[in-house]
């Protein structure tokens, strides 16, 4: 394996000229065109509606895309100063680590001390410098010394990003790209990676939609439209506030505060700074005059209204309930004991709780799909959404897996496309999407579909553009609504907030606590003890509360 290239020191990390990718038989662009650039020791964000060419474009920068993904591309790409094409994409791993959206591509079902040092023993780096290299990524990505001897394939989902995300720090390479790599992880863990992104001098390249506290680490922001092509680039500060509308059009996350400062500054309320946290828009708060902050009062208890899931309650029979329940994965021992719980009809629940604390297991099992290995259930079964959408597809095509749920009318499955943003793909074979797009259709088919009394979904927002959560918060109140019940596995503690009125936290093999949402995430001693963290809108309810306006 070839040593690291020696760059010239102007030359940028990446950069890319008009650089266009078209998929084979595709009747569009992939991505592009594309003109941008990444330099030295620089974070750069990369946003955009899922499905606009985000992955495709940091697949060119080592050359997996066309090299192992074949594909027509038009324009220049050079990698550290050299033509990305003029190194395999193994050869290019020595100076770039790459952390992709889904964690099985990296993974090879070794243990975990052995996946994290998989891509060094390729390299024949020396033993002793491994080892060294190991311990650091495991300590920076905060994965248990006691995992090592695990085997990856027995982790949860965010267990296996979690060693992932060491696998890729091990490498200390000149260049980090990271794909969506909070997508599922905990709070606690994500606030790791951040603080590693934040470090200095690295150079940084992410696409993420979780962006309140990244946001903070990111030094410039550049956003793909839905046609593929890049349409703005700037400090975050500029980029919210001045492409706020066009933001919010294309379906694209934006930091809650730039949210706020955007209505704020539709009534006139502009504060000096543009902000990025809720934090900077209270201090603005309290300096305005007793009418501003008045008017301001009002916007933000509208806002506060559409982020806060008002309260539910059943007085029906359950839909479904676990009794003294031993909980397992497939061929595994317990992971949770002595489980009792149930579920209401037109109920909303999130499960809470850090990578590996049993959600999904939880989930799984009161849906019906897990066995007990002790205790009882009772209820029908119930629909769930896999964090890996592909496990739900059986068609050939994405017209036809809504046509497997609701029939052949046209005009139902024409509207379920439109609403989910798939009619420009509803051709295409569902293992072609994005994974933005494929977990749209998931979740598309399963809340679409009305045999099931009550919907499991795990991690439902993991890979959403902002368009698309809002879609699935949408349904969520109307299948409620409608007398189902909804439960939501999810480390996004904001979606949970706007979904769910009741909270359930699992912590230590059993349920810590399950009360009404907004007083478990008031909970600072609980949410420290889960690897949790208290959602950032809970600043501007505490403010609320505080300051007469």
């Amino acid at each position: 394996m070839s040593a690291a290239f020696s760059v010239p020191e102007a030359a940028p990390a990446v950069a890319w000229r008009e650089v266009a990718v078209r998929y084979p038989y595709a009747a569009n662009l992939a991505v592009g065109p594309v003109s941008l650039e990444l330099r030295k020791g620089e974070r750069l964000l990369l946003l955009g509606p899922s499905g606009c060419g985000k992955s495709t474009l940091l697949g060119t920068i080592t050359g997996l895309v066309p090299a192992t993904i074949p594909a027509e591309i038009t324009g220049e790409i050079a990698t550290l100063g050299v033509p990305a094409a003029s190194r395999s994409p193994a050869e290019w791993s020595a100076s770039v680590a790459q952390l992709f959206q889904d964690a099985d591509q990296t993974l090879c079902g070794m243990t975990v001390g052995d996946e994290v040092a998989f891509a060094l023993e390729n390299r024949a780096l020396p033993a002793d410098e491994i080892a060294t290299r190991v311990d650091r990524a495991l300590a920076k990505a905060g994965v248990p010394e006691s995992w090592r001897a695990r085997r990856t394939a027995a982790l949860s989902g965010g267990e296996r990003q979690l060693v992932a995300l060491a696998a890729a720090l091990a490498q200390e390479a000149a260049l980090f790209i990271a794909d969506e790599p909070t997508a599922h992880l905990s709070p606690d863990a994500a606030a790791r990676l951040h603080a590693v992104i934040g470090g200095e001098g690295e150079t940084f390249l992410v696409v993420d939609h979780r962006l309140d506290g990244l946001i903070g680490t990111i030094d410039r922001v550049a956003v793909i439209g839905r046609n593929g092509a890049l349409f703005a680039e700037g400090s975050p500060r500029d980029i919210f506030r001045a492409r706020g509308e066009v933001l919010a059009a294309e379906g694209i996350w934006r930091p809650l505060a730039a949210d706020l400062d955007r209505l704020l500054c539709g009534i006139g309320i502009v504060l000096e700074r543009p902000p990025l946290v809720l934090s900077e828009i209270i201090d603005g708060l309290n300096r305005l005059s007793p009418a501003d902050r008045t008017a301001a009062g009002t916007v933000i208890r509208h806002f506060l209204s559409d982020r806060i899931a008002g309260p539910t309650a059943s007085t029906r029979p359950s839909c479904a309930t676990l009794v003294h329940a031993a909980c397992a994965p497939l061929f595994a021992k317990p992971v949770l004991h002595d489980i009792s719980m149930e579920i209401g009809p037109g109920e909303t629940v999130a499960i809470l709780g850090r990578n590996g604390a049993g959600k999904s297991t939880l989930g799984a099992t009161l849906a019906g799909l897990l066995r007990l290995k002790g205790g009882t259930r009772t209820g029908p079964a119930g629909g769930f959404a896999f964090q890996r959408p592909e496990t739900q597809f059986t068609e050939g095509s994405v017209r036809a897996e809504l046509e497997s749920i609701v029939g052949k009318d046209a005009a139902s499955i024409d509207a379920i496309l439109s609403a989910w943003r798939l009619e420009n793909v509803a051709d295409q074979h569902p293992f072609e999407l994005s994974q933005g797009q494929k977990r749209r259709l998931a979740l598309a088919t399963l809340t679409a579909d009305t045999r099931w009394p009550f919907l499991v979904l795990d991690e439902p927002t993991a890979g959403l553009d902002a368009a698309a959560s809002n879609e699935i918060a949408s349904r969520i109140a109307k299948i409620a609504a409608d007398g189902r019940a909804v439960m939501v596995i999810t480390h996004d503690m904001d979606f949970a907030l706007k979904t769910c009125s009741r909270g359930i936290v699992l912590d230590g093999g059993s349920i810590a606590a399950d009360a009404p949402l907004i007083d478990l995430l008031r909970d600072g001693e609980l949410l420290a003890s889960a690897g949790l963290n208290a959602p950032e809108l809970l600043l501007l309810v505490d403010w609320m509360e505080a300051v007469p306006c």
